[in-house]
């Protein structure tokens, strides 16, 4: 039986053969440029995948959550960063996670830091976030005044290990083309090193973490970084590709639709697959129209190549409205299943709570285990 036969609601799917090469293809990176790959595993977020990273000789990961982080470690994995802000309110998980595997733990202040040394008495590796001009969160490299407060911290905390500086360059993900990539990245390199150059004579072990798909996707020179944590690379999505980060051959998933009803005289076609299954992350495009996916046919072995003219216009809860060419309009049937190319992989993953591979295997995702 084909994966499509068992397709009857929105759906979506894994082309394994694709996410391994993508996982293979950065492996390879980082090894040749002598840096360790701690991949972000907040984009698919389950366990089967993870398992494609393992035969890599992936060691150490990501995640976005403590309960992120409880799951892979029941999974196996002994060394887990949660690159995410300290969350208080979930000082006894984490105490009971630190006594289980090796945990590294994000804060954003000198406050966080006493916070830890007089609460968590089970030991943990500690970074200190850094902003390398996202301005998210964390500590603006420049502000050294700052940096020396929660340093002076962390010298007091004796059962805790501080590792190092840990950066996210998510301003990249406004960069269009691999100079503007290039652009981020270097100012990313140039703080993290100045970085260490200020401090490593006081800890000379210092280590520095960076991590975003495009800058790891698209450049080459990773020289003064010790690990890198990128996470959408093993699907990928329209919106990295518009960066530039990929090719669309790389994407390695895409939702199945069902058609629900056709309109020739506007030519629109409407799928069974909204908001609630692809988020509302939109992409602008650069003739001034916004997209919510690209349409591609569905065949025995995945999908092929978008349909010229052809793209996902509008969301509601339920419903996705597709524009077409009068050429193509034929082309949809009333019943039939058609392919999308989500615009944000990470969001259509978490709503889809599970994944279906070109093999008919069903693989799950976090959100849809239970606690």
């Amino acid at each position: 039986m084909s994966f499509l036969d068992q397709i009857s609601e929105p759906t979506l799917l894994l082309n394994e053969t694709i996410a391994r090469a993508n996982i293979r293809r950065m492996a390879e990176k980082a090894n040749w440029q002598n840096v360790r790959l701690r991949p972000h595993f907040k984009t698919h977020q389950s366990w089967q995948v993870g398992e494609w990273f393992r035969e890599e000789g992936i060691t150490d990961i990501t995640v976005s959550s403590v309960k992120m982080a409880q799951y892979f470690a029941k999974h196996g994995w002994q060394d887990i960063t949660i690159a995410f802000p300290l969350n208080r309110r979930q000082l006894p998980q984490i105490a009971e996670l630190a006594q289980q595997i090796t945990l590294n733990l994000t804060v954003t202040s000198a406050d966080d830091v006493a916070f830890l040394r007089e609460h968590l008495k089970v030991p943990v590796n500690i970074w200190v976030k850094a902003d390398t001009g996202y301005g998210r969160t964390g500590i603006r490299t420049e502000d050294t005044a700052v940096l020396d407060t929660v340093l002076q911290e962390l010298a007091q905390m004796p059962q805790h290990t501080f590792k190092g500086f840990l950066a996210h360059a998510g301003h990249s993900y406004k960069a269009r083309g691999v100079e503007a990539i290039a652009a981020v990245h270097q100012q990313t390199l140039e703080k993290m090193r100045a970085l260490k150059e200020h401090y490593v004579a006081a800890w000379p072990h210092l280590q520095l973490s960076i991590g975003d798909t495009p800058c790891c996707s698209a450049m080459e020179d990773f020289s003064g970084m010790d690990e890198i944590r990128p996470g959408n690379f093993v699907f990928y999505d329209l919106t990295q590709n518009q960066i530039g980060s990929c090719q669309l051959e790389d994407i390695a998933v895409a939702m199945a639709c069902p058609v629900v009803a056709l309109h020739p005289d506007r030519n629109e076609v409407i799928l069974y697959g909204g908001s609630v299954h692809f988020s509302k992350d939109m992409l602008p495009l650069p003739d001034g129209r916004t997209i919510f996916g690209l349409v591609v046919p569905l065949t025995e072995n995945g999908w092929g190549v978008p349909l010229p003219g052809t793209a996902v216009l509008s969301l509601s809860q339920e419903h996705g409205v597709v524009r077409t060419t009068p050429e193509l309009f034929s082309q949809f049937g009333i019943g039939s299943l058609v392919g999308v190319l989500p615009v944000h992989s990470c969001l259509t993953a978490d709503l889809m709570k599970g994944y279906l591979t070109l093999q008919g295997e069903r693989l799950e995702h976090l959100s849809g285990v239970n606690a």
